[in-house]
């Protein structure tokens, strides 16, 4: 990546992390008996993005000064993940949270390194039920799980 790229992504991603822990303070206690509480996990989520996001931004200056090459920025890469994110956010309830996460990894991970398809699959899977089953069973938080039609 370049340095340019990860400064915009550190800011990007710093605001998107603010904007999950001030709108995950709108979220109503939980009424369904859980112990942790629907605002627990968005909240986590955008402190943990904003941490990564302001040690991304601290690591762009260590970057080494580069010559007069010019950068190429891959915009093809950013918009298809960002489209997939967006498709994430929208389909989460209709389909469930471990079939929507599973896509949307597989889509990344294959957008960001193309090939390698059987660890992409076991990384997406592993990552979407390890999630789903530590915070719904183990904490015994909601998260919708499969889809119901």
């Amino acid at each position: 990546m370049t340095k340019k790229f990860d400064q915009f992504a550190g800011v990007a991603f710093l605001l998107i992390g603010l904007l999950f822990l001030i709108e995950s303070q709108k979220i109503s206690d939980s009424a369904y008996g859980s112990s942790v509480g629907p605002k627990i996990f968005p909240m986590w989520l955008g402190i943990i993005l904003m941490g990564l996001s302001i040690r991304l931004l601290y690591e762009t200056f260590k970057y080494k000064k580069e010559g007069s090459e010019k950068e190429q920025l891959q915009y093809k890469k950013f918009f298809i993940i960002f489209g997939s994110a967006l498709l994430y956010a929208f389909f989460l309830e209709k389909i469930g949270y471990i079939v929507s996460t599973f896509a949307f990894l597989l889509v990344a991970f294959q957008t960001v390194e193309r090939g390698k398809i059987i660890n992409s699959v076991l990384i997406a899977a592993v990552f979407s039920f390890g999630v789903y089953y530590l915070f719904a069973g183990l904490l015994g938080g909601s998260l919708p799980g499969f889809p119901l039609f």
